[in-house]
């Protein structure tokens, strides 16, 4: 990647940046445009041609998914008030959109969100978020670290992909309860199975949070368990990190067969890190990508 692709691609991921922020606010687009010094008479077209879709299409659907993540807390705000924050003046109008991008109802998915047809309808987003390419991983960007046994809280998921985002809201309410935040206590994902099995039903992944505090022997979702200690290839990732498919076949297409290591017994996992912005203005990610390795 030139010097000059990877400066344009960075500007670019601060307009994404931007607006995950500012979701609840408005976004026009002489301000977005200027997140990334460009001209706003053309950034219309390099927002288009870089992501696949148009700034305000993209806007709308950012803004839907975080409305539906708030539809499927039950605890959370009233169908009126998510409404109003994800920028319609009026329920009914919010209702429609609604059911058109995901099929039911806001008030019908609160109360029984059907998470198949909500992993179609958000798959534009997704695929806009991966546009912006990683940078080419080297083989020194690969390390070696023996790491520790690590007392884990795990909540297993199991089966279709389309519902893990009911899991991940399962798992963040519950290390509230816990009062095990993630600026404090480390986040770990366990991934057991390929990210899309030929059987939808055989996807596998264990979400973790580090911690040596008793689990309850009859918590329904929660069970005690530990990450093993020992050596491991490691690699961070910086951006995407929502995304670490191409990572981790670096990992086992490349820098495993060149190493002459071998892959220990234990799957691939990586432990996610959220660090507060010098200026204040909101979180970075970093995601560490462990391949566990034999000797």
């Amino acid at each position: 990647m030139t010097a000059a692709l990877h400066h344009y691609q960075a500007r670019m991921q601060r307009v994404l940046d931007h607006i995950d922020q500012q979701l609840d606010a408005a976004l026009d687009l002489e301000t977005v445009s200027g997140i990334a010094a460009f001209s706003k008479f053309h950034f219309h077209r390099q927002f288009r041609a870089t992501f696949g879709l148009s700034l305000l299409h993209y806007v709308q659907l950012a803004r839907m998914k975080q409305a539906s993540h708030r539809l499927a807390d039950k605890d959370g705000p009233s169908v009126t008030q998510i409404a109003l924050e994800a920028g319609y003046d009026a329920p009914d109008a919010f209702a429609r959109a609604f059911r058109r991008r995901v099929g039911q109802s806001p008030s019908a998915f609160r109360k029984s969100p059907d998470w198949a047809p909500w992993f179609a309808a958000f798959a534009p987003l997704d695929k806009a978020r991966s546009m912006l390419m990683q940078t080419p991983i080297r083989q020194e960007d690969v390390m070696i670290r023996t790491m520790p046994p690590t007392p884990v809280a795990i909540m297993e998921h199991r089966g279709d992909p389309a519902t893990l985002d009911a899991t991940i809201e399962r798992f963040i309410a519950w290390r509230k309860r816990a009062g095990l935040s993630p600026l404090t206590s480390p986040t770990f994902t366990i991934f057991r199975s390929e990210r899309c099995p030929a059987n939808l039903a055989d996807y596998s992944i264990d979400l973790c949070v580090g911690t040596d505090q008793p689990i309850v022997e009859t918590d329904p979702h929660m069970k005690a368990g530990i990450i093993p200690g020992g050596r491991c290839a490691m690699l961070r990732v910086t951006r995407h990190t929502h995304d670490l498919e191409a990572p981790a076949l670096y990992l086992y297409r490349d820098w495993l067969p060149a190493s002459g290591e071998e892959a220990r017994d234990f799957p691939i996992y990586c432990q996610r890190h959220l660090s507060v912005r010098k200026d204040g203005s909101g979180h970075d990610a970093v995601a560490d990508l462990f391949l566990p390795l034999a000797g």
